[in-house]
């Protein structure tokens, strides 16, 4: 095996891959995860997820980074919370023999499955899957598939333990994730080419980038005295787009990447009149009512996502797109420019009613007024950014802030989920519900642990446990006595949770 510490601080290759004694086991990865979840070290993180890459074939470095992050290569296609439930077998093996590829292969077949039968042949994939695995490496992947493996090892934290694995600079690897779209994208490139394969990564039309992400703050008030002097854009509700445009060919991609060109064929043909020969663009697709008011985002996202008889769905939902963001105009790349270039560059290519209302002002009193504006509208609220900042691909940073209305709803909690990291130990997300009034009892609505204390997280644990009805390997279910005050911005119908609604954000 090669020495991380020989020769200079940053080395072309720091491991020997033919050195790999053999295929890496799921277990083998969960037990990373535990250890990066209960370390509150971010220098400990890291130090023990880049010692795991090292032992990754090249061949298992996009599944090992992709599940330490949190998600798998194939995203969430064809596995829901139902399937997850039909798929528990009734015991677990004592000692697994899963490898890291095994796994991403059967989660392929899951993902390809289709047709008549297809739910049933899922069904059986995973629960084989499942049987084969320990109780541990059980409720990992339950988590996993469901977007709920929460052990701290983020983006962020994920792109560091890559360039320490890689013996590359942190920014290298940063830089190169932002453009390819997010670590998994990359870490096979540095790990096996070092530096010198980073650099093939650059800003490149048809080649989507990570889109910069929103902080929240709490009003107008708190965002303004965040950043004194700002523009303020509406927050609509819809679909995050980039698109790319090269004379007459335009393409566009959602926020994750995925090529959906064919799926707005209005978007395509207001870019190509756009008086730029080429540029990059970040915006947000929706469709509005003959008035200008907004559908409901799952209405858009019906029409977003339609491959079949869109020109019939274009005559009732037509796709409208507003863009906040130009990140390269002709030959020039934008990203480093502060926002008010990058607005003023986007202002000189577009015509008007594609750019996204704005203000820039520094009075709190005008900046209420235009986020009272947006709401009444019907959008969700404002972003207020700063008019200094670079644009940051991948990035949720303090130069954007969103400002959304809230709601609040009275829920009791029906069941809670333990724990991972520094909350192990704690029961956290909770499982909320209402009354339902047709059979008067609770159905779920949702879950969070999100703005919790730690003294919180001790006490509702105890209480909880005194109500305590029946439990799992990682869910204990509870009387429906204690009630919570949750804000929320918007309900959604969703197949997800029994009462067929689902709490957003």
């Amino acid at each position: 095996m090669g020495s991380a510490n020989a020769g200079p601080i940053f080395m072309e290759r720091t491991y020997d891959w033919t050195c790999v004694p053999g295929p890496t086991s799921l277990a083998q990865l969960v037990d990373t995860s535990q250890g990066v979840g209960e370390n509150a070290s971010r220098r400990a993180k890291i130090a023990r997820i880049a010692d795991f890459l090292r032992r990754l074939a090249p061949g298992e470095i996009d599944i090992g980074v992709s599940y330490l992050a949190g998600v798998t290569r194939q995203g969430r296609s064809g596995v829901g919370y139902a399937l997850v439930r039909d798929a528990q077998p009734d015991a677990n093996v004592e000692s697994s023999e899963l490898t890291l590829a095994e796994v991403d292969a059967t989660l392929q077949r899951i993902a390809q499955a289709s047709g008549r039968g297809s739910i049933a042949e899922r069904t059986s994939l995973l629960s084989a899957l499942f049987a084969r695995a320990t109780g541990l490496e059980q409720a990992f992947l339950t988590r996993l598939l469901l977007g709920e493996l929460r052990q701290g090892a983020l983006e962020g934290l994920m792109i560091e333990a890559v360039a320490a694995a890689a013996n590359v600079p942190a920014v290298m690897v940063r830089r190169a994730a932002m453009v390819a779209g997010g670590i998994a994208s990359v870490a096979s490139t540095a790990l096996t080419e070092g530096a010198a394969g980073l650099t093939r990564f650059a800003i490149a039309l048809f080649q989507p980038l990570a889109p910069m992400l929103a902080q929240p703050a709490d009003d107008i008030e708190d965002a303004m005295a965040r950043i004194p002097m700002a523009a303020l854009e509406w927050k609509v509700d819809g679909a995050r787009v980039q698109v790319h445009k090269r004379g007459d060919e335009v393409r566009i991609y959602t926020r994750t990447g995925n090529d959906v060109t064919a799926a707005a064929p209005e978007i395509v043909s207001v870019v190509q009149r756009v008086r730029a020969q080429a540029v990059i663009l970040d915006g947000e697709a929706i469709v509005l009512k003959p008035n200008g008011a907004p559908y409901p985002f799952q209405d858009t996202m019906r029409r977003f996502g339609r491959v079949l008889d869109i020109e019939a769905m274009r005559e009732t939902m037509p796709l409208s797109v507003f863009f906040f963001d130009c990140l390269r105009r002709d030959d020039e790349d934008l990203v480093p420019m502060p926002t008010s270039g990058r607005f003023e560059a986007m202002a000189n290519a577009l015509p008007s009613e594609l750019l996204i209302p704005r203000l820039v002002t520094s009075d709190a009193a005008a900046a209420q007024a235009f986020y009272d504006d947006a709401l009444g509208r019907g959008h969700e609220g404002v972003m207020v950014k700063a008019l200094d900042a670079p644009y940051e691909p991948g990035a949720r940073s303090a130069a954007w802030l969103k400002v959304k209305r809230v709601h609040t709803l009275d829920l009791v909690i029906l069941a809670a989920e333990w724990g991972h990291g520094r909350r192990k130990g704690w029961l956290s997300n909770l499982h909320l519900g209402a009354i339902d009034p047709a059979s008067g009892g609770f159905v779920m609505l949702g879950k969070t642990f999100k703005g919790m204390t730690d003294a919180m997280l001790a006490w509702q644990t105890e209480e909880l446990l005194k109500r305590e009805v029946d439990r799992d390997d990682w869910t204990v279910r509870v009387r429906p006595e204690l009630v919570v005050e949750i804000t929320f911005n918007d309900l959604q119908a969703s197949p997800r949770y029994p009462g067929g609604l689902a709490l957003r954000f």
